[in-house]
C-alpha cells in the first residue's frame, strides 16, 4: 500500500480528507500488484488496526484477500468493521440503535 503523506489531515479534520470520498490505493497481493478503492475512513481505520498488530496496512490486505469469498474492497471494509465491533460493541450498538 502507498504511504500516507506526512501532510496528510486525519478524515473529518479542518481541511482534511472528506471521510466518505473513495480513495484508490496500489497494493501487493501473492506478489501481484493490484488496488483497491474503499472510503477515506476505511483507510484511516486500517491503517490503525495495523499500527495497533504491528503491521502494514498491505499485510492485513493481504490476510483478508486470503479469506475473502468476494470482492476485495468489500472484504476490507467488512474486515474493518469486524474489528471496530470487536473493539467497542457498544459504540457499535449504540450507532446502529441510532440508525433506527
Amino acid at each position: 500500500m502507498t504511504g500516507t503523506k506526512p501532510n496528510d489531515l486525519p478524515p473529518g479534520s479542518a481541511g482534511g480528507p472528506d471521510p466518505a470520498d473513495i480513495r484508490k490505493r496500489s497494493v501487493v497481493l501473492s506478489g501481484h500488484r493490484t488496488s483497491i478503492s474503499i472510503e477515506n475512513a476505511f483507510w484511516s481505520l486500517l491503517a490503525m488496526i495495523a499500527a495497533r498488530r504491528g503491521v502494514s496496512a498491505n499485510r492485513l490486505i493481504a490476510e483478508v484477500d486470503r479469506q475473502r469469498s468476494g470482492n476485495l474492497s468489500s472484504a476490507v471494509r467488512l474486515f474493518v468493521l469486524r474489528e471496530v465491533a470487536a473493539a467497542d460493541p457498544a459504540a457499535v450498538q449504540a450507532t446502529c440503535d441510532s440508525e433506527k
